[in-house]
């Protein structure tokens, strides 16, 4: 986890010590964000405040309105109750009646909104308890009326204790009422803080967002500029810089074909004094014979001097033998060099290649080396690719000659030849468990006339300079990865499709 998150936060790092204008923008937007996101919280707490203002507002209300009941339910009880006593007329009962009926419930509800207020809970119950004397005193006096002590009814009535019992509760309803007024007042201002203050806050918020944007507009419009003005400064220098590609490659087209028609004559010309070389030492070769059968005609007739006859019989021949090797090397660089010449002035030829068949048919065209040397190729099902036919077959035969003609002799051989895609490009490996390669000529491999390890192969150090000058042609490139001991893996990249024009024809 941590190794995944390392490469994130060295670019992170990165990011943050290059001052660009990518920066500047992604901090002006991280502080727009943070203005944004404090302007919501700050507003969602304001919300909430308000909220809780707004419920204490409403619980507030509904006390005072549970007081206020409570204390009509009691006049209208009362004036029912004294209409009745004073003219005995039952309606009065009426009002009464209906009084009492609702003050339990109102009772119940003043009691429930009170419980656990420190300002008024005591008062409230208070008042409860005030409003059931006075009830059962209010049913007292109609209890007597109804039985025809109407009298002693009025004597409870004069004794003014319902009247101090409606005073108390008048009082303590009185006080209630504006304490819940206060408090009702206070909430009131909290509530209207708290939306000026939430108001405030998203005013201030969105001027900074407005700002923050204006400033990253301004940053990205100048940025824009700059990038249009360093486009047109660029496209004037790529008209420059194609105009002297164009003439760069013009001159080095002209080189080159000059490197090769130098090549080509000057090849010409040491093969000329070659023959000749070679001729005279067929020659000397026979006059050598000549001289060999006058000396052994003249040991029949007399001694001839011993340092003559080994001249004649061994130190020319020997020094025969060694012209004449060292003038058939020289035919066969000169016929590699011709071979390299030629290469290099033949004209491309792109097509469709099937390369898990030509690649199948070069191993089948080496099978009896590899059936000699106990030995297999794989070739594996390769990607298709349009380049020159013929290129491709001298590269993939050179390669496969090697890794057979390379082999190691304890173990048996094994080639395989496997191939993959990767986006515009094809890659193959030819990869063998032969002899392998020394670190130090992984280079030295692919000059010419160069060449690795022991020398008991036929060969001049051509092939692999012939392959690599090839493959750049083709505009592809040849590495090479090996072990002594262990084999080599050599890897051709190539694009997927060959364009003449990017072809390189250098060599």
């Amino acid at each position: 986890m941590i190794s995944a998150l390392r490469p994130f936060l060295e670019g992170l790092v990165q990011f943050l010590r290059t001052p660009t204008l990518g920066r500047r923008v992604a901090g002006l937007l991280i502080v727009a964000l943070i203005l944004l996101l404090t302007t919501n919280i700050a507003t969602f707490v304001m919300m909430q405040r308000t909220a809780s203002f707004n419920d204490d507002v409403e619980s507030t209300q509904q006390l005072r309105r549970e007081i206020r009941t409570v204390f009509i339910n009691l006049i209208d009880a009362e004036t029912g109750q004294r209409g009745f006593l004073l003219t005995g007329n039952s309606d009065y009962l009426q009002t009464y009646n209906a009084a009492i009926t609702r003050l339990p419930e109102s009772l119940d509800a003043l009691s429930m909104h009170a419980e656990g207020d420190l300002d008024v809970g005591e008062r409230a119950k208070h008042t409860r308890e005030l409003a059931e004397t006075k009830v059962v005193e209010l049913q007292r006096t109609i209890d007597l009326a109804r039985t025809g002590r109407v009298g002693e009814a009025l004597g409870v009535v004069r004794s003014n204790r319902g009247k101090a019992a409606m005073d108390q509760i008048r009082s303590e309803t009185l006080a209630m009422d504006e304490i819940l007024q206060t408090r009702l007042q206070f909430r009131t201002r909290q509530s209207e803080w708290a939306g000026t203050v939430t108001v405030i806050a998203n005013s201030l918020g969105a001027v900074l967002i407005l700002v923050l944007g204006a400033v990253s507009a301004w940053l990205i419009h100048r940025y824009i500029v700059e990038i249009r003005a360093g486009r047109d400064a660029l496209d004037r220098m790529n008209a420059g810089l194609e105009g002297q590609v164009r003439e760069r490659t013009a001159d080095l087209t002209r080189a080159n074909e000059e490197i090769q028609r130098f090549a080509y004559i000057v090849s010409h010309d040491l093969r000329a004094p070659l023959v000749n070389v070679m001729g005279y030492t067929s020659e000397l070769e026979q006059a050598g014979r000549i001289v060999d059968a006058a000396i052994a005609d003249a040991e029949k007739k007399r001694k001839v001097d011993p340092e003559v006859i080994v001249a004649v019989r061994e130190e020319m021949p020997e020094a025969i033998g060694f012209i004449r090797a060292s003038t058939e090397k020289m035919d066969r660089l000169i016929n590699a060099i011709l071979k390299l010449s030629r290469e290099g002035r033949r004209h491309l030829t792109p097509e469709r290649l099937d390369m898990s068949a030509m690649a199948q048919q070069i191993a089948d065209s080496v099978r009896h080396q590899t059936e000699a040397a106990d030995a297999e190729i794989r070739v594996a099902d390769l990607p298709a690719i349009d380049s020159d036919r013929l290129s491709i077959e001298q590269i993939f035969g050179n390669l496969i000659d090697n890794a057979v003609k390379y082999l190691d002799a304890s173990r048996p051989g094994l080639i395989e030849v496997t191939g993959e895609r990767q986006g515009d490009w094809v890659v193959y490996r030819i990869a063998d468990n032969g002899r392998g390669i020394s670190d130090r000529d992984h280079e030295r491999i692919f000059e010419l006339f160069r060449r690795s390890g022991r020398q008991d192969r036929p060969g001049e150090g051509l092939g692999l300079a012939f392959v690599r000058n090839s493959v750049r042609r083709l505009g592809g490139d040849i590495t090479v990865t090996s072990e002594l001991g262990k084999g080599s893996t050599f890897t051709l990249k190539f694009p997927t499709r060959l364009i003449l024009a990017d072809a390189g024809d250098f060599a």
